[in-house]
């Protein structure tokens, strides 16, 4: 069915201390548009960083065979049901010298020489350079969220991340006095939605838009009000006192011990941002150095990734590292259940999740845990590289910004392109 109005692309439903931007809608759809034009407007480019700072336990994580017809590894088999919707890597890197600092040049992929503790030289990072192109398309040229140092500008200087997912909740959808803003996010911490302030509009709107459209909003409806209950537990979570564990906590604090909970949070803000149209491009890094709060776990993540071989702690870190690949893969599953246009908001997004260490025990950089989704590209299954001299990985980014359709012939290091995606 075909709705009988149209509507402009930057619609929003707006209250007092509210402003929702809606998805893409068939009812926006310009009368006269050609195919051409047509298929720009449903079908944007978009790109997702996602990196977490311990790296994956190689034998668990990496396919023992190369190809689309690998057997699953324990980790992947949590990704069984989009198998053909992503690429694993090995065999790919920086190749920087041992050591955490390589998290600074994690998405920006500069040389070696420039990348060392204690004498950083750093380059523009892949979301900035996207963002430089095409930032201008959306409210918000880039979002930056969870943490680490891994976002820099084109003089090497590093950008904050948004570290408090209320915040950039508030960004999304809060707009007013101070006065109002307050009210709004205290309303959705009590249990209310925002959406109730919109109701009238939200009606009316599916009095005009076809089948279609009223089976997109109403995905994108509920995406919102489960955003807004993962919000109202992240208020449960910040007054319950943590349990006491035989562990000292580390001066670097990557979120907390609530790391599925909040991992699942932060993906809900991404796909929001990007159902929204918000911005295109986006960076998130998520990790916790504590003990997370996963059954059968009673050791904290850094202790367990620094196993030195032993049973009981690599058994530990499985079950983290196989919990956070599960909601990364819920993650996905839910980007193309996304309808956009005549495909899914995964089609459209190239979706990049990784790690700066290969072997957190060693401190080891070489051989990183590498998953692209979504997006354009010919996924291969797994892909995989030599584990002793590394393909580069700008060269992987080099396609990437292919993908964002941005013609690059170089980023960072790279010295090719990887062109089997």
């Amino acid at each position: 069915m075909k709705s009988s109005s149209r509507m402009d692309r930057r619609t929003f439903l707006r209250a007092s201390g509210v402003a929702i931007g809606l998805p893409f809608l068939d009812a926006m759809m310009p009368l006269r548009a050609s195919g051409a034009q047509q298929a720009a407007l449903k079908s944007p480019r978009r790109m997702v960083l996602i990196g977490q700072p311990l790296g994956m336990y190689g034998p668990n994580f990496f396919p023992e065979k190369a190809g689309k017809d690998y057997v699953a590894s324990r980790y992947l088999k949590n990704l069984e049901g989009m198998r053909d919707r992503f690429t694993v890597f090995s065999g790919m890197s920086h190749r920087y010298a041992a050591g955490h600092f390589a998290e600074v040049g994690i998405f920006t992929g500069v040389a070696p020489e420039f990348i060392r503790d204690k004498d950083i030289k750093n380059g523009i990072s892949l979301d900035q350079e996207v963002a430089s192109h095409i930032g201008n398309q959306t409210r918000f040229r880039c979002l930056n969220l969870g943490g680490g140092d891994v976002t820099w500008n084109k003089r090497g200087v590093r950008i904050p991340a948004e570290q408090r997912a209320t915040q950039v909740f508030r960004k999304l959808f809060i707009a007013g006095t101070p006065e109002e803003e307050a009210r709004e996010l205290q309303r959705v911490k009590d249990g209310q939605s925002i959406l109730d302030d919109v109701g009238d509009q939200i009606r009316s709107l599916n009095r005009k838009v076809g089948t279609n459209d009223r089976e997109r909003l109403d995905l994108f409806l509920t995406s919102v009000r489960e955003a807004e209950q993962s919000l109202q537990q992240d208020e449960h979570w910040s007054t319950t006192p943590k349990p006491k564990v035989e562990y000292q906590t580390p001066n670097n604090d990557f979120g907390g011990p609530q790391l599925i909970e909040r991992s699942r949070q932060w993906y809900d803000i991404v796909h929001l941002a990007l159902q929204t149209d918000s911005t295109r491009v986006m960076t998130l890094w998520l990790g916790t150095q504590e003990r997370p709060e996963i059954d059968g776990v009673n050791l904290g993540h850094h202790d367990a990734s620094h196993h030195g071989q032993d049973p009981g702690k690599l058994e530990q870190l499985a079950l983290i590292e196989e919990a956070e690949v599960k909601v990364f893969g819920e993650f996905i599953e839910k980007m193309k259940a996304t309808k956009e246009g005549d495909q899914s908001l995964l089609d459209h997004t190239g979706v990049l999740y990784t790690s700066n260490l290969g072997n957190s025990s060693s401190h080891d950089n070489n051989n990183l845990p590498i998953i692209l989704a979504g997006g354009t590209f010919k996924h291969q299954g797994h892909l995989a590289y030599d584990t002793k001299n590394n393909m580069l990985m700008s060269n992987l980014f080099v396609r990437m910004l292919h993908h964002m359709n941005i013609e690059a012939q170089t980023f960072g290091a790279s010295n090719g392109i990887v062109s089997e995606v």
